[in-house]
């Protein structure tokens, strides 16, 4: 009797040790600092997506996030910029960053289309493209070069108009911001900026939108200083979990 209550004194010790033990992050949970460069479409929900991973991963620090036009993040890898994670609002842009061997295959994890954010309550009353060939209005548009500025070209083509933009911004947050302002009267963005920007500007829905599709990629480079946490974090916005938070902010699945 006394060997079995032994026997049983050591397993008690043995299981209170494992339980002590799991209450600590296993050996390979990722940890350490993250850099992520993103388009700037994705401010609102990478900084929740960055937030939620944090938490999710004690130990964790995704780094204040370089958002901009994904062809100026593009640019900025190619001549030697810093990050572990790259995502981009086209594959275009993706396909600069893959094709010089900088990342390996890229995964999509996002779609978006366009959108004509007006001055609240639409006072000039646009109701679609047609409307900015209207050469009283002040327009601005994304420049050919970031992916917001392809899908507008693609768009005016096939409605068959000319639109002379005031002015050509270098990613979607600056032509948000013109509308915002009252500098500009419309200007073609995302339909995720519409609705972060809430009662700010009006969304006037494009019907041929559907025909410029924007698919965001994302993949974690080759000398990323943290490819465990950089992997680690495409496969969180990948997730189930991620894909939950790009939903509430508007994006639609890959």
């Amino acid at each position: 009797m006394r060997r079995a209550a032994a026997a049983i004194m050591v397993g008690l010790s043995l299981a209170l040790t494992g339980c002590s033990a799991g209450a600590e992050p296993p050996s390979d949970s990722p940890d350490g600092e993250l850099t992520v460069f993103a388009a700037a479409s994705l401010s609102g929900a990478f900084d929740q997506l960055a937030e939620d991973f944090e938490a999710a991963n004690p130990g964790t620090d995704v780094l204040p996030i370089t958002y901009d036009g994904s062809a100026v993040l593009a640019t900025q890898l190619l001549e030697g910029a810093s990050a572990d994670v790259f995502a981009s609002a086209d594959e275009r842009n993706m396909a600069k960053v893959t094709d010089a061997a900088l990342a390996g295959g890229a995964a999509a994890f996002a779609t978006n289309t366009l959108e004509i954010a007006v001055t609240p309550g639409n006072p000039l009353g646009v109701t679609g493209l047609d409307s900015l060939a209207d050469s009283e209005l002040i327009i601005v548009l994304c420049t050919a070069e970031v992916p917001c500025g392809t899908a507008s070209e693609t768009l005016i083509e096939a409605a068959g108009i000319t639109i002379t933009p005031a002015s050509e911004e270098q990613n979607v947050t600056a032509v948000l911001s013109k509308v915002k302002s009252g500098e500009a009267d419309a200007g073609l963005v995302y339909r995720t900026d519409i609705q972060a920007a809430g009662d700010e500007v009006t969304g006037v829905e494009i019907a041929s939108a559907d025909a410029a599709v924007n698919v965001y990629p994302i993949v974690s480079l080759a000398d990323a200083p943290n490819p465990a946490l950089a992997a680690a974090f495409v496969d969180y916005v990948l997730s189930p979990t991620g894909q939950k938070v790009l939903a509430a902010f508007g994006f639609g699945a890959p």
